[in-house]
């Protein structure tokens, strides 16, 4: 499946507008069966979900500047809709709908392994990280890693001759931390470098855990080579199990901060790992599962009915009633009201545009606050 120049530009504005993430994405193309229709109903549903200024789509020629800028770079866009579309990434409930790509996006349909960890990592650390990566890379596996200092840095290195993906947190253009300017310039050359969000986009923290689940996401497992209590790559590792992938953690001696997050990974069942062949045992053994196989989307189906005025404002009322700033269940929503899901579901979709709801893993909302 594919997307015509113009649906993608439709697809690139519909997720570029304010209050659309990914999962609302997906709902409105479901409801409305094409981007375009999602973005003339977008006005609407905001005033509807009570918001207090009016909600514009993302306009037009804004992404018809991004598209050309990203070309002008050697790179592409590519859609949730196309063969070209990392698979296993494409089975997570929030998928980014368009990547940028710069270097070789080819290697997006290669099989993945992730290879991440501190960074302020040891130089023990860093040196097993290359040679997990490279041993990796040489039995035929793409590895996929964040390009931060330390750990990330070196799994690139590691990988670099045979395939290695970045995946960083702010615009593909944007190279961060600048330390790692030429290795950035080492994996265009001959790997790839992937971003949901705009050129020009400066990371700040709050992109780094959605960056984390593209990650995990891309592949069947996540391995953490040194990681503190708080670090970020424990946040992959949680949101890797939550996808349903196998996770991986070297031990090390407890006296070390930077061993703490792996070994508590270990005892909550990840895998222990000392070198390369451990992480192919597990791996080898899931590369046929139904992970592998492409996850279709199908969005261009009838639009959904809409329910009449009198249900909805009785569904509004009553759902903004049982939510909170605590996140709930969507299914609980639905098995506490007497609405159909798909009144539900507008109801929400009206309220997210509106700014008024949060969406969270595992399909749960909650009230923003005023």
């Amino acid at each position: 499946m594919g997307t015509s120049q113009n649906e993608k530009l439709d697809w690139l504005r519909l997720i570029r507008s304010d209050n659309v993430g990914p999962i609302t994405f997906y709902k409105l193309l479901e409801r409305f069966g094409s981007a375009k229709a999602a973005l003339d109903a977008l006005p609407e549903l905001a005033k509807r979900g009570g918001a207090k200024r009016a909600l514009k789509a993302c306009p037009l020629a804004q992404v018809e500047r991004e598209w050309e800028a990203l070309e002008a770079l050697g790179g592409v866009l590519i859609t949730r809709a196309e063969d070209g579309y990392p698979p296993l990434l494409a089975h997570i409930d929030d998928a980014p709908p368009i990547l940028s790509v710069l270097g070789h996006a080819h290697l997006l349909n290669k099989r993945t392994v992730a290879v991440i960890g501190a960074r302020n990592a040891s130089l023990n650390g860093r040196n097993f990280a290359r040679r997990i990566a490279m041993e990796l890379g040489q039995a035929g596996l793409l590895v996929a890693s964040g390009l931060a200092r330390g750990l990330d840095a070196a799994a690139h290195q590691g990988a670099l001759t045979t395939g290695t993906i970045a995946v960083v947190g702010g615009g593909v253009d944007v190279i961060y931390p600048r330390e790692n300017d030429t290795l950035y310039e080492e994996i265009k050359a001959q790997g790839a470098i992937i971003s949901e969000v705009d050129l020009g986009t400066k990371p700040i923290a709050r992109h780094f855990p959605r960056r984390n689940r593209i990650i995990s996401g891309l592949a069947r497992g996540t391995v953490v080579v040194e990681a503190s209590m708080r670090s970020g790559s424990l946040i992959t590792a949680r949101m890797a199990l939550e996808q349903n992938r196998e996770v991986f953690a070297v031990p090390g001696a407890p006296s070390d901060p930077r061993a703490q997050g792996c070994n508590k990974l270990i005892k909550q069942g990840a895998h222990l790992i000392q070198n390369s062949n451990d992480v192919l045992e597990v791996l080898n053994s899931h590369m046929d599962s139904a992970l592998q196989a492409r996850k279709p989307l199908d969005y261009q189906q009838k639009p959904h009915p809409t329910p009449d005025d009198k249900e909805l404002d009785l569904a509004r009322h009553e759902i903004q009633e049982m939510l909170s700033p605590s996140p709930v269940t969507v299914d609980e929503l639905i098995r506490n009201c007497q609405f159909s899901p798909s009144t539900v579901s507008l109801v929400l979709l009206e309220m997210e545009l509106a700014g008024r709801l949060e969406r969270h893993p595992g399909n749960r909302v909650s009230l923003l606050e005023a």
